[in-house]
């Protein structure tokens, strides 16, 4: 399995946010081939952390392009940071 993860700092509505990814991204992750998980955290103080889980790390690949194209698209306001993005393979998990 491979994980891509995002920390988006500067969030200026997290409520909206959630919102419009709950909506809008999220369906657009489960279409990624390879589809495992998706998770969207409010780490507080305009913190904001999504993380996402594949078979392969085209899936993952693929995810932080979605990513990407869906914040230009929708979030530019409200995520007006770029975003901290870490990802590889899962070496171990529970």
């Amino acid at each position: 399995m491979y994980a891509a993860v995002r920390r988006y700092e500067g969030v200026t509505d997290a409520a909206e946010t959630a919102r419009l990814v709950n909506e809008g991204f999220v369906p657009l992750m489960r279409q990624v081939s390879g589809f495992v998980a998706y998770y969207w955290i409010d780490a507080g103080d305009g913190v904001m952390v999504s993380t996402s889980v594949f078979q392969n790390q085209a899936g993952a690949d693929e995810s932080n392009a979605r990513a990407a194209d869906f914040v230009r698209d929708n979030l530019a306001s409200l995520l007006p940071n770029p975003p901290r993005v870490m990802a590889g393979e899962v070496v171990a998990s529970a």
